[in-house]
């Protein structure tokens, strides 16, 4: 299953840890159910939430992607709901993307065969048919619906959605909710909420806005902060310093020379990605870009040809590094180096995911010098730089373009590159 990478820690992976999924009393199955995949140790963020979440206390938590934040909130959630047997929508999730929400049901269905708990992902981009399934699910009386904002603003609006009993309000990834200008929507949204509830916070980061979030829509919470924002240590991290026009030949390069099987390349914008795809196939490559003005049959089938190795590369956007969790993804190349450091942290943790290893490769322009050493400071250590290939030396940087830098080109700037 998906989240067996993440979900939790493997049985092996922390013999020292003396709490067990055992400790915290679940409901008898539910830890049947965790058991019999082999898990019995939490991850450091599900020890320390789950015990707060247990109490029904509000909690705003910092950790990354991958530090089983999912199974931290998720799990006592699955255990309320089982031990009250209460046939209604007892739990909302809020999640930035659709990718994300369709994980997370997908988890929370893991878990369904031993606890009867049922779940609806709700979000946009579908057809009238997807819509109606939606309204219908919602209509059955789910316990959890988990739910991009937008769509869920849409039911709630048509009167179709009652929330009046619901016990749980899940934010993930807050701080790319508020990225992708959802906060108006997250305030819409807590209106129709019972004010009698109890509200979990989950982030990536903890910036000012955050926190402002957090004291207005939480009750008294506890906080827990386990986020090292240091990439997993079986990644090979490397920079090439180039010019823009040696990006796209740099890149073909790469992955035509390269060994990898399964490779995404994140670029800054939807318009790039779009390009990029187009090049990459003039060149007779097997590539499609994934962004967000695909219909979303399109998207999902974009991700299950990834997944299961069909489709060898995928260029997308920051959406997609927080909305794809696959095993097996050797290469991670960063067209544009990504504005937030943190955003770099969860592009190249798709790859040596699961205690594997990978490779993490970024283009680095002039403009971007700033956010490579913001980057460098955050993972405290410089990334391994790698000299242009000399084939790409005379390609030559367009004119308008860094005239008054006069820094040596012969290493630093392109690596051979005249002027």
């Amino acid at each position: 299953m998906l989240y067996k990478t993440t979900f939790f820690h493997n049985l092996h992976a922390s013999p020292y840890n003396e709490v067990t999924f055992y400790d915290f009393n679940f409901n008898e199955h539910l830890l049947e159910g965790v058991i019999s995949m082999g898990f019995t140790n939490p991850t450091p963020i599900q020890e320390m939430a789950i015990p707060i979440i247990l109490k029904g206390q509000d909690i705003i938590a910092c950790a990354q992607t991958g530090t089983g934040k999912t199974g931290a909130y998720l799990l006592p959630v699955l255990d309320h709901i089982s031990k009250t047997n209460k046939h209604q929508i007892s739990t909302l999730i809020l999640a930035p993307t659709r990718e994300l929400a369709q994980q997370i049901d997908q988890q929370v269905e893991g878990l369904a065969y031993f606890t009867g708990v049922s779940s609806i992902a709700v979000y946009g981009g579908g057809d009238g048919m997807a819509y109606e399934q939606q309204r219908r699910g919602i209509q059955n009386n789910v316990n959890i619906i988990i739910a991009t904002p937008g769509r869920l603003i849409a039911h709630l609006t048509s009167g179709v959605l009652k929330l009046n009993h619901l016990t749980h309000l899940v934010l993930d990834e807050a701080d790319r909710m508020l990225d992708m200008g959802f906060q108006d929507d997250i305030m819409k949204i807590i209106s129709y909420l019972p004010k009698n509830r109890q509200t979990l916070l989950f982030s990536a980061t903890m910036p000012g806005r955050i926190r402002s979030l957090a004291k207005s829509v939480l009750n008294n919470p506890q906080s827990v902060n386990i986020a090292v924002s240091q990439p997993a240590v079986g990644i090979d991290q490397q920079i090439y310093r180039v010019h823009d026009q040696q990006k796209t030949p740099l890149l073909q390069m790469l992955l035509k020379n390269g060994s990898y099987s399964s490779i995404l390349i994140f670029a800054s914008r939807k318009e790039i990605v779009k390009s990029l795809a187009k090049e990459l196939k003039q060149a007779k490559m097997h590539v499609s870009a994934f962004h967000s003005d695909l219909e979303q049959r399109e998207r999902e089938d974009i991700l299950l040809s990834f997944k299961n190795k069909q489709l060898p590369i995928i260029i997308g956007t920051d959406a997609l590094s927080r909305g794809i969790d696959v095993e097996g993804i050797d290469l991670v190349i960063n067209y544009d180096v990504p504005g937030d450091p943190e955003d770099y942290i969860h592009r190249i943790g798709r790859t040596a995911r699961a205690e594997t290893t990978g490779t993490a490769i970024t283009f680095v322009n002039h403009r971007d010098e700033r956010k490579l050493k913001n980057i460098e400071v955050l993972i405290d250590k410089p990334i391994r730089l790698i000299d242009v290939p000399d084939e790409l030396a005379g390609i030559q940087q367009v004119k308008h373009e860094h005239t008054t830098n006069k820094r040596p080109q012969n290493r630093r700037w392109g690596n051979k590159a005249k002027r």
